[in-house]
């Protein structure tokens, strides 16, 4: 895949930045002029990547114990995150990222307030596609991974209604859930256990690893418990994952199991984001071979067919 989207560095104003969990925050900008035309054309699974290097600490009360001693450390380069929706109105385009505070950039980003600016690169990589022909297609998220697939539950309920999608959510624990609302076992029994995708009229799933809330295990149990309930032709089915390697890897095995169509979103440290430091590597096959060479998550990605990468 090769990506010919409009890049660039551009000015977006924040809208709101809300607490949203225990340590989960949603951040909306606004772009407007070139950056509202370059940002309309964002593809579910594409990135973009925020310049954090100026944003101040939040004051030491407000500091996690487990992060006071790497906070002061200064940020020089700038992070990516996934969307979990963009939208244009007008001349304007609207961006929604989800994210969760690890570190001192994701620490120092809960100061940002409404009005400020951020400088933004982007839309960077490759994002999900739609084969012609698929009828199903299964969304599977652990952790942090369901921001590209949320804005690709919207793409595809917005301009595939045709196909019939369903969500699998994956977290340690209830807490660890990025999701917003009533996790209740109504909603759970009706199939739309996580609000984000029901919106969308998606059913879900929710899996955690200590059956705090849904299914008591790995998302990926449930993922083969819909394939053995479900007897739709494999090349009708196409799975889309996002989420920690070893969960990707599983994915992918399963897929290749089943001989389904998979794409994966993979996650490196991205640098620079165009594939100029050569720091985000991915050991993919050689088709027809057995030999392998290294891809840029960045540029080359951050989406793959799961048949080419080496886990």
């Amino acid at each position: 895949m090769t990506d010919t989207s409009v890049k660039g560095m551009f000015e977006a104003v924040v809208t709101s930045n809300k607490r949203i969990g225990h340590r989960f925050y949603k951040l909306k900008l606004i772009f407007s002029g070139e950056g509202a035309k370059a940002f309309a054309d964002f593809k579910p699974g594409q990135f973009l990547e925020i310049d954090v290097s100026n944003i101040a600490l939040p004051p030491q009360e407000n500091i996690p114990a487990d992060l006071l001693d790497a906070s002061s450390r200064n940020i020089l380069l700038r992070r990516p995150f996934s969307c979990t929706d963009v939208a244009t109105h007008g001349d304007k385009t609207t961006a929604d990222i989800l994210y969760c505070v690890l570190g001192p950039a994701t620490l120092r980003m809960t100061t940002i307030k409404p009005e400020d600016s951020l400088s933004i690169i982007g839309p960077l990589g490759n994002g999900f596609t739609i084969p012609e022909n698929k009828k199903y297609a299964l969304l599977v998220s652990g952790g942090m991974g369901i921001p590209p697939l949320q804005h690709l539950g919207k793409s595809l309920f917005t301009d595939n209604p045709d196909i019939i999608t369903t969500a699998f959510v994956g977290a340690k624990s209830k807490a660890d859930l990025p999701v917003k609302g009533r996790l209740d076992e109504i909603s759970q029994q009706l199939g739309f256990s996580v609000p984000v995708f029901a919106g969308y009229g998606i059913e879900s799933m929710i899996a955690t690893d200590n059956g705090s809330v849904g299914y008591k295990g790995f998302v990926t149990d449930c993922l083969i418990q819909w394939l053995e309930e479900n007897d739709a032709p494999s090349e009708e089915i196409i799975i889309y994952s996002c989420g920690p390697e070893t969960m990707l890897k599983k994915v992918s095995q399963i897929a290749r199991d089943k001989n389904i169509d998979c794409q994966i979103s993979m996650e490196r440290r991205m640098a620079c984001g165009i594939g100029l430091c050569q720091s985000c590597a991915i050991e993919c096959k050689v088709p027809d071979s057995d030999q392998s060479i290294y891809k840029m998550c960045c540029q080359d990605g951050p989406v793959f067919d799961s048949r080419e990468v080496v886990f």
